[in-house]
């Protein structure tokens, strides 16, 4: 015979896991940006080479228990590339790449996120690039850590899609069309 439990048990049980799951609901509206990072990596002659953009802005707006209304937003100030060295970053300032003087920024506006389990997400968006909007999606992490969220995510961006590295640069066997897009965003919990 199946034992019954009393209503006020089970009640009691509901209420308790209800309360257990809201208080691990985490929320994450604020980005360190000196602990955030953005890094590249492509190949160029063969040799794999890493480089980093030092000025952005992000904004998030995270709650663990509803993802799938999570936004996110990135400003890139792309005359703070850092390409390993002054002629590279110079270089990569001018029309045939950037066009910094027309296009000083990159942009990226989320426009959906799909929880894919174990912490790990499907961020969807436009990147605004030298003029050219595309959607882009990227995978994420969240790693939570002592009352902090660190997302950290990759896609791959094909310069090509945004004319970057235009004229003589177009040749994707001296500098590859795939880049590997790897960035770290640092989140206090709210």
């Amino acid at each position: 015979m199946a034992r019954r439990f009393p209503r006020s048990v089970i009640l009691a049980a509901v209420l308790a896991f209800g309360i257990t799951a809201a208080a691990q609901a985490v929320e994450y509206k604020r980005v360190n940006a000196s602990a955030s990072q953005i890094s590249f990596t492509y190949n160029q002659m063969g040799a794999r080479v890493y480089g980093t953009f030092g000025k952005f802005e992000a904004t998030i707006d995270f709650n663990s228990a509803n993802p799938s209304a999570a936004r996110a937003a990135l400003t890139i100030q792309l005359d703070s590339i850092d390409a390993g060295n002054s002629d590279a970053n110079s270089e990569l300032q001018k029309a045939a790449w950037f066009n910094t003087a027309a296009y000083p920024e990159a942009k990226f506006v989320s426009s959906s996120v799909t929880a894919l389990g174990n912490n790990r997400y499907e961020v969807t968006g436009t990147l605004t690039l030298k003029g050219i909007t595309r959607e882009v999606g990227a995978q994420i992490t969240l790693k939570p850590q002592s009352a902090i969220g660190v997302f950290d995510g990759e896609f791959i961006l094909k310069r090509g899609d945004f004319k970057i590295g235009e004229g003589e640069w177009a040749d994707y066997g001296v500098i590859s069309n795939e880049i590997n897009i790897k960035f770290r965003v640092v989140a206090p919990e709210q």
